[in-house]
């Protein structure tokens, strides 16, 4: 059964989100069986990439909030955070425009490497205060997960993907998605938001029974004959 995600790399409830999730699926007797596809949102895609100034500035600049009200809401979601297991340092993240990141996800995906690319990226923002606009930080992430630095370089120099991540924005606005994390399970029942894992459990629950119903196991008359069984027994 296919789970397809919607997130952004440089919001703070995707990864609390991502870590709900894979706890909830741990639990879920029937994972072997879930497929997960990582997709593309850009919460702010006119974002200029700004090291100089830290996110409490720029939560307040765009928001018109006060410093100290922009920091009482990081502090909010690094307590979230901590509770689901994550380190997030929220004071030394790196303002960054996140459209690069999310072409580099999409060469992942081509690897089979895009769930290792959403995990190494948000850890790199949230944890590591990388730069994820960077060309250096995503030829290092790539090769931690298992690209070829070559690889991921040249396509950061060019436009490789892009068409991808455009169309992954499209598809969520068309879909009425206006927020993430957003979870779309079996194309069918959707999750909106850092829910808590009893949540993600009853809709996993819910929509792997749907699956199962809508592709049932073939049954077959079956002439039995000499063969080998997986544990190595031949008769």
């Amino acid at each position: 059964m296919k789970v397809e995600i919607w997130s952004d790399v440089m919001c703070p409830f995707c990864y609390i989100g991502k870590r709900r999730f894979e706890d909830a699926l741990q639990q879920f007797e029937h994972r072997d069986k879930i497929e997960i596809e990582w997709k593309s949102f850009q919460l702010n895609p006119h974002l200029e990439t700004d090291p100089t100034i830290n996110i409490n500035q720029y939560l307040a600049d765009k928001k018109g909030w006060t410093i100290d009200h922009a920091q009482q809401m990081n502090d909010h979601v690094t307590k979230m955070a901590a509770e689901a297991g994550l380190t997030y340092n929220m004071d030394k993240a790196v303002v960054a425009n996140s459209f690069k990141a999310h072409r580099f996800s999409h060469l992942a995906k081509s690897h089979g490497l895009g769930i290792a690319a959403e995990e190494a990226l948000f850890k790199a923002y949230f944890t590591n205060s990388k730069n994820i606009d960077d060309n250096n930080t995503l030829i290092e992430l790539g090769k931690q997960i298992g690209l070829d630095a070559a690889e991921v370089k040249q396509v950061l120099e060019s436009n490789a993907y892009a068409a991808d991540v455009k169309h992954d924005i499209e598809t969520a606005q068309h879909l009425g998605i206006q927020g993430v994390p957003f979870f779309v399970l079996n194309n069918k029942y959707a999750v909106s938001g850092a829910q808590a894992v009893p949540v993600f459990e009853q809709t996993l629950q819910k929509a792997y029974a749907d699956w199962q119903k809508e592709n049932p196991r073939p049954k077959f008359e079956t002439v039995e004959g000499e063969s080998c069984s997986p544990d190595g027994d031949c008769n």
